[in-house]
C-alpha cells in the first residue's frame, strides 16, 4: 500500500497517493484497480492531491463485509471513508464505469465539489443491461480461464487486441506487461459477481437531479461496452451537467488517450475551484 506520511488512509482500502493541489478521487471500474488511472496520473498529479482508490473486493482492496452487499451506496460509503480518512474537504471527484456510477452517488450525496464521470455505469435500458451483463461475465470467465498464459497472451499486438478490444479503441498501444496484470486483476477480483450482480445487473443511478456541483460526462465515441447512446440521458437528469464526447476513444478512455482524459478531467475541476465549501462525514 502507497501512503502518505501525514494522510493516513483508511487501512481496509488500498490506493495510491501522490501530487499536490486540491483534492481529486479517482474511482476505477469493475474488475480493474487505481492503476486504470496510471496513465493520467502525471497530468492530474500536476494540479491536485489525487487519491487513487481501490474499491472494496477489487484490486488489493478486501471485500466489504459478508454482512454487506456491494451494492452503490456501500462501495460510495467505502471510498467516502477513505476521502474522510485522507483529511480530504470536499474532493473533485471522477470516476470510470461503475467508479463513475460511485461518483454520481458521491456527488447526489453532496460529497463531491465537480464530477467527472468517464463511460459511467447505471445509465442502461433494459435491454442495455442484458448486454453488458452478460459481457462481463463473459470477461470474467475468460481473464480466470487465461490469467496463467497472461504474460505470453499480451506479448503481441494481436494478443491484446483481442483481450481487450471491448474496453479499448486502441488496445494494441497498451505494453504488454501492463495489459498482462490487468487481465490477472479481473481475474483475481473476488466480488466481480456480487458487485456485478447487485449494481449493473439489478439497479440504475437514481435521483440524479439532486446534484448540484459542476458535472461533466464524458464518453468516448468508439465506448463497445457502455453505449455514447447513454450519455444525453445522464445530461437530461442532471441539472447543469454538460456532455463532452472523446473521439475515437472507447469505454476507458486513460488506455487510448491520456492527454485527451486528462484534460477533459482537469478542464471540469478548474470550475470547482471557486466553490471550496467542505464537508464532513455524516
Amino acid at each position: 500500500m502507497e501512503r502518505g506520511a501525514d494522510h493516513p488512509v483508511e487501512a481496509t482500502l488500498n490506493h495510491h497517493r501522490g501530487g499536490s493541489g486540491e483534492p481529486l478521487v479517482l474511482i476505477h471500474g469493475i474488475g480493474s484497480s487505481w492503476q486504470a488511472f496510471q496513465p493520467v496520473l502525471g497530468a492530474l498529479e500536476a494540479r491536485h492531491d489525487v487519491l487513487a482508490v481501490d474499491m472494496p473486493g477489487f484490486g488489493d482492496s478486501p471485500p466489504l463485509p459478508a454482512a454487506v452487499r456491494p451494492t452503490i451506496g456501500a462501495l460510495a460509503d467505502a471510498v467516502e471513508r477513505a476521502c474522510v480518512a485522507a483529511g480530504f474537504d470536499t474532493p473533485h471527484v471522477c470516476g470510470n464505469s461503475l467508479g463513475g456510477w460511485v461518483g454520481l452517488e458521491l456527488a447526489r450525496r453532496g460529497r463531491a465539489r465537480t464530477l467527472v464521470a468517464l463511460s459511467p455505469g447505471g445509465g442502461h435500458n433494459d435491454r442495455e443491461t442484458k448486454f453488458v451483463v452478460a459481457s462481463l461475465r463473459a470477461t470474467h470467465r475468460m481473464a480466470r480461464t487465461l490469467a496463467p498464459l497472461a504474460e505470453v497472451l499480451t506479448r503481441t499486438a494481436a494478443g491484446r487486441t483481442a483481450l481487450f478490444g471491448q474496453i479499448s479503441a486502441r488496445p494494441w498501444r497498451m505494453e504488454p506487461a501492463a495489459a498482462a496484470a490487468r487481465l490477472r486483476t479481473v481475474a483475481a477480483s473476488p466480488s466481480f459477481e456480487a458487485t456485478l450482480e447487485h449494481t449493473v445487473a439489478s439497479d440504475r443511478a437514481r435521483s440524479l437531479g439532486e446534484i448540484r456541483c459542476p458535472t461533466t460526462i464524458a464518453w468516448g465515441t468508439r465506448d463497445r461496452l457502455l453505449f455514447p447512446r447513454q450519455g444525453p440521458r445522464f445530461v437530461r437528469a442532471i441539472p447543469g451537467a454538460r456532455l463532452r464526447e472523446l473521439p475515437g476513444l472507447g469505454h476507458v478512455p486513460m488506455f487510448d488517450d491520456a492527454e485527451m482524459t486528462a484534460r477533459a478531467v482537469l478542464e471540469t475541476t478548474a470550475t470547482g475551484r471557486a466553490n471550496g465549501a467542505s464537508w464532513a462525514p455524516s
